[in-house]
């Protein structure tokens, strides 16, 4: 006994892929047996048994539980209650199959003894989630339909004797080998494409959103007002569509956004610091009991330590610009452009204003005008999840900036604020035609006053996406990749632009990542943010009409072509033109 209670931790923790493996082995050789020819002696002894639709029967469900197995296998790898108890069962079935189709006892078995080892095992599946939650993963997919088509290939083999390539295929079935082997291959390969089409429409249970009318939003307020780590980046916590994940203090959160079976956290744990691997592993942990892919986008260095002991994948996603605002000074030739842009509008009558959030009712109308103006020149529309965009109720969460010229706004920027006051950013920056050129520049300098009369020490630019990539010929394909794109990519995506615009203020540069279980997860994590970020495809291809551009109102163009399409491109996600 005390062998055993030493053995069986040691015997759980093997089980899953051990399982997996048996399975997956199972299924093949099943899938292999229903291409092959049977036992000549052995039939003729079952013919006189049994009747002939039950034999070619089994020989048919055979061919096709042995496909089931297969996809088994993975659920059996990931740990799955219900993979367990589904693959106990078809093994016996198939068991008793093996012999009502062809007297192969051998087979039988080695399915029963495979299904003998596994019934004891149930602790080691603990996960609750359903088979049709069950994420398959392209590479064993791969090895599903290499099973199949190497299982073709075999019968072909075997009955290379038997001239029917001139005949219809429905002549073939009739009673005999080859008809079995074509059947059960056909089933096999029916089922496997129903399966693939299945797993594309299929998705993972999901938590609900928590909106502002749910009490858990107050504690998402709560939480930002006193936490110890954030970055500005968590206030987009309050935008009213993501999903959350509280520590048992209540003290942190983790938010994160859904889309198929991606479970996609934006940026790290806010709140304590001390919980912060706690949280982490929640995250990990709830995904993975919802048969879900998990994910973090947006993190930075500080992050890095608790991400590895996941044991995640990383790849760098860009830079983010930070600048020290307490002793920025504009003397020098160093930042002569900004400096002579500042005095250019602030002499021609340029004003500046923070609207604290609750005076942020009485210029709302305003500020949708410029914002539906301004949109109304962007590709893709307004945006969510990991970018702000226009909604009343997320605006008066924070305080304004407004450019007013002429006695009018003509530009806005929300502010997002942290309580360590160790860094502030800007969401949505916005201008309509009546702007003077150079307003965000204007705007940019202004906040530098003001966040450094408010006690903050950075002022956060925002990410530069595919930034500081190198293309080195050890680095990483998804590196590489990415600075092949941040080099030619520019009627794509203004990168070299972003990245210009905010180094003229000459800021800090910081990596930001993307990081998930493995490798190839990160590229379907980073095609999910663009799509989550931009309202599915439609709003990822939409482009403005040019009925809907409004003409300008001087003769020049109001702000400058790098500096519209950088500040329009400045969030953490990019946005595809």
């Amino acid at each position: 006994m005390a062998l055993r209670r030493e053995f069986k931790p040691a015997l759980l923790a093997a089980a899953p892929l051990a399982g997996a493996l048996l399975v997956m082995a199972a299924g093949a050789m099943l899938i292999a047996s229903g291409a092959t020819p049977s036992s000549p002696e052995r039939f003729m002894r079952l013919s006189l048994a049994l009747p002939s639709p039950v034999i070619e029967i089994s020989h048919f469900a055979s061919s096709v539980l042995g496909l089931v197995l297969v996809m088994l296998a993975f659920g059996l790898r990931a740990r799955l209650d219900a993979a367990w108890a589904a693959s106990i069962a078809v093994l016996f079935l198939t068991a008793i199959l093996s012999l009502s189709k062809g007297l192969i006892w051998e087979e039988g078995l080695i399915l029963a003894a495979i299904g003998t080892f596994l019934a004891p095992l149930r602790a080691a599946f603990p996960r609750k989630a359903a088979l049709s939650q069950m994420e398959v993963s392209p590479g064993w997919l791969l090895s599903a339909g290499a099973a199949v088509a190497g299982a073709g290939l075999l019968g072909l083999w075997f009955f290379r004797h038997v001239s029917y390539e001139d005949q219809p295929f429905w002549s073939t079935m009739v009673d005999g080998d080859v008809a079995r082997s074509i059947r059960a291959w056909a089933g096999a390969a029916l089922a496997f494409l129903g399966f693939g089409v299945w797993r594309l429409v299929a998705t993972a249970a999901t938590p609900r959103v928590i909106g502002e009318d749910d009490p858990d939003f107050e504690r998402v307020r709560a939480i930002l007002a006193a936490s110890e780590s954030a970055e500005p980046l968590s206030n987009l916590a309050l935008f009213g569509d993501k999903r959350f994940l509280f520590s048992e203090s209540g003290r942190s959160f983790m938010m994160f956004g859904v889309r198929g079976r991606s479970w996609i956290a934006l940026g790290g744990p806010v709140g304590q610091r001390d919980e912060r691997l706690e949280l982490l592993w929640r995250f990990r942990e709830m995904a993975d009991a919802h048969a879900a892919r998990p994910g973090l986008y947006g993190i930075g260095p500080d992050d890095l330590q608790d991400v590895v002991e996941l044991g995640f994948s990383i790849q760098k996603i860009g830079e983010c610009a930070r600048l020290p605002i307490q002793d920025f000074a504009f003397e020098g030739q160093t930042r002569a452009k900004i400096r002579r842009a500042w005095r250019q509008v602030r002499d021609g009558g340029a004003e500046f204003e923070v609207i604290p959030p609750g005076g942020i009712d009485a210029i709302l109308p305003e500020l949708a005008a410029i914002s539906e103006e301004w949109l109304a020149r962007q590709s893709g529309g307004d945006k969510s999840f990991a970018l702000g965009g226009f909604n009343p109720s997320y605006l008066r969460e924070f305080p304004v900036a407004v450019a007013r010229w002429e006695g009018r706004i003509v530009a806005f920027a929300n502010l997002w604020p942290t309580a360590s006051r160790d860094a502030f950013s800007i969401d949505l920056m916005r201008y309509n035609w009546a702007a003077p050129k150079r307003i965000m520049d204007f705007l940019f300098v202004e906040l530098i006053g003001w966040g450094r009369e408010q006690g903050y020490a950075y002022l956060d630019f925002g990410n530069a996406p595919l930034a500081g990539l190198e293309d080195r010929p050890l680095a990483p394909v998804m590196t590489r990749v990415g600075r092949l794109m941040f080099d030619l990519g520019e009627d794509v995506y203004n990168f070299q632009g972003v990245r210009s615009y905010k180094d003229k203020f000459h800021p800090n540069w910081e990596p930001r990542y993307a990081a998930a279980p493995a490798k190839w997860a990160i590229a379907v994590l980073l095609a999910d943010v663009s799509l989550l970020s931009s309202g599915g495809f439609a709003g990822l291809t939409r482009r403005p009409k040019k009925s809907e551009v409004p003409a300008p109102k001087k003769a020049e163009p109001p702000v400058e072509p790098l500096v519209a399409e950088a500040l329009a491109a400045r969030d953490p996600a990019p946005r595809t033109a």
